[in-house]
């Protein structure tokens, strides 16, 4: 009995150590993350995200965000590694679960700043997609991890090529 008060005590003691936001502040947290990406059939390949996402904080369970992230994308196939950089504006619905432990879903436009050596009539400069995740909160630390689907293709003649990436961060909250 004295291990299950001892043990009570510590959870209880530690629910003020996650951070989920008060209702009505506002926050800016800067990230930085792996990617692993494809498009069409190829094969995944590595990469890298970094920015930064603003979040209000609307009620107890809900907050919205919207970001600025680089992110490092492509694919790899017969012997070719292709990484586009996109500068991706996700915008969110954080539902939060439970203490700290949220889902999220939102929209995504994206935009192409780096090709590598694609000729310009190959590929789109906008990409559309759909951000689905969750994240932790742990003090100022956020863990997220998110797949974002590809709604546009992103080559120009084929029925193929949604990008396809599954992006890990951690950032740190800072409240405005």
């Amino acid at each position: 009995m004295k291990k299950l008060f001892v043990m009570a005590a510590m959870v209880l003691s530690s629910v003020g150590a996650f951070a989920q936001q008060a209702v009505g502040t506002t926050t800016i947290q800067p990230k930085v993350g792996l990617n692993v990406s494809t498009i069409a059939d190829g094969d995944w390949k590595a990469g890298f995200a970094a920015g930064a996402e603003l979040q209000y904080q609307a009620t107890d369970k809900v907050g919205l965000a919207v970001g600025a992230l680089y992110s490092a994308q492509g694919t790899k196939s017969n012997h070719v590694t292709w990484t586009p950089g996109y500068i991706n504006i996700p915008v969110t619905l954080n539902y939060y679960v439970a203490q700290g432990l949220a889902l999220k879903a939102g929209i995504q436009p994206g935009f192409m700043v780096a090709k590598d050596d694609m000729p310009d009539d190959a590929v789109k400069t906008f990409d559309l997609s759909v951000p689905v995740g969750l994240s932790y909160e742990y003090q100022n630390l956020v863990f997220d991890a998110r797949y974002n689907i590809g709604c546009t293709k992103v080559f120009k003649h084929t029925d193929k090529g949604y990008n396809n990436v599954i992006q890990i961060t951690v950032g740190y909250k800072f409240t405005l």
